[in-house]
């Protein structure tokens, strides 16, 4: 059966782009196609300056969201990417494969680097490395597919390298992953400047919509979302990129094709009306069963349990056998003596 592995990072709240995107797939599609793993990767928050309590506080509300957004633990696994050491161990390994010339070409670390000094911060040398890691995520499992944004492809491209170069100089050892994504709606823009991505990382509220924004605050969000100076409703990412954004998360929500759509509309006003119902109505039971998943913590606690388990259990014979084929002398049992 094909292994997927994909991973939420817990830098902030969630957003439609991360449903849209990414968990709705994973919750109507990969977990029954597949042998999946869903992972909150903890870790990689820790690359830029942030508040402990804080990323505690995501860690859990992001785990709660997956399993809100229709992930069934005893379809795949979910669980929380420091629970399980072989992510780590298998980290420092594939560091000792990589280039520091692969690391800085890494579009994302040039971004973020660059937000950090704009703020006055020190680089974190662990935002450098964090694809190395994020390929130890990926590659610990066997992993044959990789649910990930249009911004996440490079990385598993990085992914891919360093799997077969492991592979070539030390034996094979890791399967080689491929990226796939959705047809639609594979990456939502900021509904205030569209040319840019909804981040959650940003904290940019007016043009983010959070997964548990309240009905009338998605409302507010959509009908000030920014156009473009033309009259006509046309479906064009180059020239009129708010208005193609408003139909892809119209497709997405609500089905159809974004050209298509388009069609039916002649003004602006009614465009965003119904794009902003077509989300409230796609959040509406995520909301409602995160609400059930808060009001029950002991049951959350298990599932991220018992996914360690399973997934400490997938990942340790990959991860022993990258140690033993890059020449570690494999640990003294006890029981041997």
């Amino acid at each position: 059966m094909t292994r997927v592995f994909s991973g939420i990072k817990p830098t902030g709240h969630l957003t439609l782009g991360n449903y849209l995107g990414a968990m709705r797939r994973w919750a109507a599609d990969d977990q029954y196609r597949s042998d999946a793993l869903f992972c909150v990767v903890d870790l990689h928050a820790l690359t830029v300056d942030h508040d402990p309590a804080r990323v505690r506080r995501l860690s859990r509300q992001s785990a709660s969201l997956l399993l809100a957004a229709g992930l069934d633990p005893e379809q795949c696994t979910v669980f929380v990417q420091s629970h399980v050491d072989e992510h780590a161990r298998l980290s420092y390994v594939l560091e000792c494969v990589a280039t520091d010339g692969e690391m800085r070409r890494m579009i994302q670390y040039k971004e973020k680097a660059a937000r950090e000094q704009r703020r006055g911060g020190s680089v974190r040398l662990s935002l450098l490395t964090y694809p190395v890691l994020m390929a130890a995520d990926i590659l610990a499992y066997g992993t044959d597919e990789v649910p990930v944004g249009d911004d996440q492809t490079q990385h598993v491209e990085l992914a891919r390298d360093l799997a077969v170069r492991f592979n070539q100089r030390y034996g094979h050892t890791f399967t080689v992953p491929r990226a796939t994504g959705p047809a639609v709606a594979a990456r939502v823009m900021n509904l205030q400047d569209p040319v840019s991505k909804m981040g959650k990382s940003d904290d940019a509220g007016p043009g983010i919509v959070y997964l548990l924004d309240e009905p009338d605050v998605v409302r507010k969000k959509v009908m000030r979302a920014v156009t473009d100076s033309g009259q006509d409703v046309v479906y064009d990412r180059e020239e009129r990129p708010g208005l193609a954004n408003l139909l892809e998360i119209l497709a997405a929500c609500a089905g159809g094709d974004p050209a298509e759509l388009a069609g039916a509309y002649d003004s602006y006003g009614a465009l965003k009306k119904d794009t902003a119902e077509a989300v409230v109505e796609v959040l509406r039971p995520v909301q409602e069963r995160h609400r059930a998943l808060s009001a029950d913590p002991e049951y959350v606690d298990g599932v991220l349990r018992e996914g360690a388990e399973r997934a400490r259990g997938m990942a340790r014979p990959t991860v022993d056998a990258a140690y033993r084929a890059i020449g570690l002398l494999a640990p003294v049992d006890a029981s041997d003596r």
